[in-house]
């Protein structure tokens, strides 16, 4: 291995190992209430260290959810499999549902805390993208095979996604107490939500 190799693996060890203690304290602690002299102290480096590898904590929460969106994309790749595209996107909306009940705080940190202010908007734009196209190439199957109402693919993802964000969120902020009996199952009801939902939409 060359001098250049060497360093760059380095490098993305430290960094690997700043966003592994970041997403540790963001999680525990709460974005709000983690500083970076307080992830420096964590990892028993400087804060300067730390500003050699992202700008600011705006930077490294934006790296955090980068990671998790690829957390969330892997459980897609192995629970989406179905070869027919309607049952794959039943599996897609219960995987996204089960990651949301099974991560609350994580999931806090990709979808409910303010985005990141300081962050290029391009990179913004970026941040979770193969996990929204996974989303999309499902629905471009079902709907060239005329499996749904939808007319319109991007308004088709924007519903189906906000339907499933809504119920994770509605759960993780203690909404649904109310809607739910006491005997039975968030995650069953949820599912249930979910499978009368995709019934709804089919052409």
């Amino acid at each position: 291995m060359g001098i250049a190799e060497r360093k760059e693996r380095v490098r993305e060890e430290m960094k690997q190992m700043i966003t592994t203690a970041a997403m540790k304290m963001f999680l525990e602690e709460g974005y709000a209430k983690t500083s970076i002299r307080n992830i420096a102290d964590s990892i028993e480096y400087s804060p300067g260290t730390i500003y050699l590898y992202y700008k600011d904590k705006d930077e490294l929460l934006y790296e955090v959810q980068r990671q998790a969106y690829g957390k969330l994309l892997e459980a897609f790749k192995a629970g989406a499999v179905s070869k027919d595209p309607l049952e794959r996107l039943e599996q897609l909306g219960k995987l996204y549902v089960a990651f949301g009940l099974d991560n609350p705080e994580l999931y806090d940190l990709m979808f409910i805390i303010r985005a990141p202010m300081n962050v290029d908007e391009k990179l913004h734009q970026s941040n979770g993208g193969d996990t929204f196209a996974f989303l999309v190439q499902c629905l471009e199957e079902c709907m060239k095979g005329n499996l749904l109402i939808f007319k319109d693919i991007q308004l088709a993802a924007l519903q189906i996604w906000s339907m499933v964000h809504g119920l994770v969120s509605l759960n993780l902020r203690c909404r649904l107490k109310i809607m739910v009996p006491v005997d039975e199952d968030i995650r069953f009801t949820l599912f249930r939500a979910v499978e009368e939902y995709l019934e709804a939409i089919r052409a």
